[in-house]
């Protein structure tokens, strides 16, 4: 039995309700992945890149860890990060080879290892003691009421921004492909043009936009092609009224130096929906986000719920630039 972490690029390919799903790793994964992927031992990596949003330094997780790279690619093979070794191939016939020679050594045990014990208590701990926004529509609170209310097989997708990585700590995916973001260029306005694509390709699975105000004011015209064409997505908005993410990095590494962040109460985005011919709800209670997804839900129209939200509330536990995965600033 092995621990599972993911990059945040690879969220949804093991179920996160698993027991041994750890979660994404890296600058905004969960802290008890991080914290595993810093005392383990041995990694089987495959079919990622190991971008340094994901492993941090590479100096530090090499000298750490033995590395079984598993790629289709030869090209990946070391590109990033140095490996210990490689297995070049397709990765779903390259894995039921290595379960047959594992079973072939395997030992049976009828008590769980140390290793998984271990790992079982860190994500429990990590569970109760992790601090979390107090008030009621914190970030963690919201994304995880979404989620209790969302089916399974439902499609989100992401903006770019502090929602997206609140989405990635704490909305659970639990099929895979069934989460969808744009990561490397980060570009914003993503998220809600995909979601229109994802619901005309599976019309009966309800499609959810993950988005924040700066991204979703980015391509909110698509709210047209939403009413026009009858494409019943639902804008998901965490609306802390500023660029979220920028705000962090200037509370965070310029000493509150603010500047070119703040959105004021511009647009009103029930209004803005509303003007589309969308439907346009403000929740700002969980009794009232509660009735509001139900309602998106069982809309034949385009949705978008508009949700305020604290704009002090940063993004944690953050691996900040240059840092090890150890290094994890994490929420006071």
């Amino acid at each position: 039995m092995l621990p599972v972490v993911t990059t945040f690029k690879g969220k949804g390919a093991f179920p996160e309700t698993h027991p041994l799903s750890l979660g994404p790793i890296g600058m905004h994964g969960h802290a008890e992945a991080n914290k595993m992927m810093a005392e383990a031992d041995c990694v089987l990596a495959i079919g990622t890149r190991f971008s340094d949003r994901s492993v941090g330094t590479f100096e530090d997780f090499e000298k750490r860890l033995k590395i079984i790279h598993m790629d289709v690619d030869p090209a990946e093979i070391g590109k990033n990060q140095t490996t210990t070794l490689a297995v070049v191939g397709d990765v779903r016939a390259s894995l039921r080879v290595m379960v047959k020679l594992l079973l072939q050594r395997a030992i049976k045990k009828t008590e769980e290892s140390t290793w998984v014990k271990h790992v079982k208590e860190t994500k429990q701990y990590w569970k109760e003691n992790l601090k979390l926004h107090p008030g009621e529509m914190g970030a963690a609170k919201i994304l995880r009421k979404l989620r209790e209310l969302l089916p399974a097989d439902s499609i989100v997708t992401t903006e770019v921004g502090q929602h997206q990585m609140w989405a990635s700590l704490f909305y659970d995916v639990i099929q895979p492909g069934t989460f969808f973001s744009s990561t490397g260029l980060g570009t914003m306005g993503w998220g809600f043009p995909a979601a229109i694509g994802a619901k005309v390709a599976k019309p009966d699975v309800p499609v959810v936009d993950i988005a924040g105000d700066g991204s979703f004011s980015m391509t909110e015209n698509s709210l047209a092609t939403a009413v026009l064409e009858d494409i019943p997505v639902i804008v998901f908005l965490l609306n802390n009224f500023t660029l979220g993410m920028v705000a962090q990095w200037q509370r965070t590494f310029y000493n509150r130096r603010m500047i070119g962040v703040d959105q004021g109460k511009c647009p009103d985005y029930v209004k803005l929906a509303e003007s589309y011919g969308a439907q346009g709800i403000r929740a700002q209670s969980m009794d009232e986000l509660d009735r509001a997804i139900k309602t998106a839900l069982s809309s034949d129209v385009a949705t978008v719920i508009d949700i305020p939200i604290d704009p002090e509330e940063d993004v944690l536990p953050f691996v900040a630039p240059g840092t090890s995965l150890a290094d994890m600033i994490l929420p006071s």
